[in-house]
């Protein structure tokens, strides 16, 4: 296989920063090992040791090259642009999260760290982070909100089966931003023996960097394939955008080629007031969230506010710097899809394709649903399918009446 990091290309402005989003805005506790978690990466990327394991493992155990689907039957239903999906729903743990935490764990035992901590929301990154815990010998601890703990009670099972401790969050929202919340302060206390293994692209610098490096591998092979299949680019790449992991892994190859659309969907939720939605582009300003620097859910008086999405992995108030620069330039467009268009988008994709998405993947199949028909036969749309749907089926039930279907 290709080598899985390879240099920036232009959209990091320098080191740390993507325009004026970015940066190191953590306890100064938090700086000596932010600054050696950054020298141990720059080092790994240029160790042919570290990146051959990682494809092997990338290969032979998470499954990767993930497939490029058509959806032969859909595109038929809706007329207009050929509609691909690009699977990694189909890696190991049943979502793109693998990817990260497959070369973050390895990162993690280059330097010597015995125990891992993590934050997840929709429980993926859980999954992902205590499997490779598991296959690498080493402590796990997972934070996560007592409210996705309940809507995610298959992937707390799943964590704990793998022998990682899942810590409940009482406090604030109990989702996402207050499970980060907590793992920054275990870090600050254990900073000198624990690793934490970030799960999306955002927090402080290098994290935005590096996780986006870890999932780029997705844009990689999406560009070989399509131009395999079709012989040219397609006309947009879309992804749901929570923190922004999948989408930027998705988009990132195809930044340079100005040919391409880049569609990021965020959750529209339930309503367009303040603490409805999770959508930081149109109801969000520029702020500091957890290390970072981009757009941010926040009241007049800058303090955060409340999210809602029905998928969990969608619910965060803030949005990687990567994209925060990418909407700014023009260059991505960020579109809205509320719970109910996320809701259709899974039972017309299962009922017409067979496949069973991901409430978070669900919103960018949505988009592509709305856009497809007004399009010309020669389009092509291509979805990134982050993960699989089976460990929304609590919510899924409950949502579509299915015991009563």
């Amino acid at each position: 296989m290709a080598s899985i990091i390879l240099p920036a290309v232009p959209s990091e402005s320098r080191p740390g920063r993507f325009g004026v989003y970015g940066g190191r805005y953590v306890p100064e506790t938090l700086m000596a090992a932010l600054v050696e978690l950054e020298r141990e990466y720059d080092l790994a990327k240029a160790d042919a040791a570290f990146q051959a394991e990682l494809a092997d493992l990338l290969h032979n155990y998470a499954g990767r090259p993930t497939a490029l689907y058509f959806c032969k039957r859909l595109t038929e239903q809706l007329g207009g642009a050929k509609i691909y999906l690009k699977r990694e729903d189909l890696l190991h743990t049943g979502a793109h999260k693998i990817n990260n935490a497959l070369g973050q764990g390895l990162l993690a035992r280059r330097m010597g760290k015995k125990r891992i901590i993590a934050e997840t929301g929709a429980g993926q990154h859980g999954v992902a982070t205590a499997t490779v815990c598991a296959l690498l010998g080493l402590e796990c601890v997972v934070y996560m909100g007592d409210v996705d703990m309940e809507r995610q009670e298959l992937n707390v099972l799943r964590m704990r089966l793998l022998g990682a401790e899942v810590r409940g969050v009482s406090s604030g929202s109990k989702t996402l931003k207050d499970a980060i919340s907590e793992a920054m302060r275990d870090w600050v206390t254990n900073v000198r023996t624990t690793y934490y293994l970030l799960g999306s692209a955002l927090g402080a610098h290098p994290y935005p960097t590096m996780v986006r490096d870890f999932h780029r591998c997705i844009s990689i092979e999406l560009k070989e394939q399509i131009l395999e299949r079709e012989g040219r680019l397609p006309t947009a790449v879309i992804a749901c955008v929570g923190g922004g992991s999948n989408a930027i892994g998705a988009f990132y190859s195809f930044i340079p080629d100005r040919e391409v659309r880049l569609i990021g969907v965020e959750a529209g939720g339930r309503g367009r007031k303040l603490g409805e939605h999770a959508a930081r582009f149109s109801g969000g300003s520029p702020g500091v969230l957890q290390g970072t620097y981009s757009y941010v859910l926040q009241d007049e008086n800058g303090q955060i506010a409340l999210t809602h999405s029905v998928s969990a992995g969608l619910d965060y108030a803030s949005v990687g710097p990567e994209h925060a620069m990418l909407h700014d330039l023009g260059r991505a467009e960020y579109v809205v899809q509320d719970d109910a268009a996320a809701l259709d988008a899974v039972v017309r994709l299962a009922r017409t394709e067979g496949i069973l998405p991901a409430l978070e993947s669900a919103h960018a199949v949505a988009e592509a649903l709305r856009i497809a028909p007004a399009m010309h036969a020669r389009d092509i749309l291509v979805v990134n399918l982050s993960g699989r749907g089976d460990k929304d089926m609590g919510i899924l039930a409950r949502e579509l009446n299915l015991q009563g279907a």
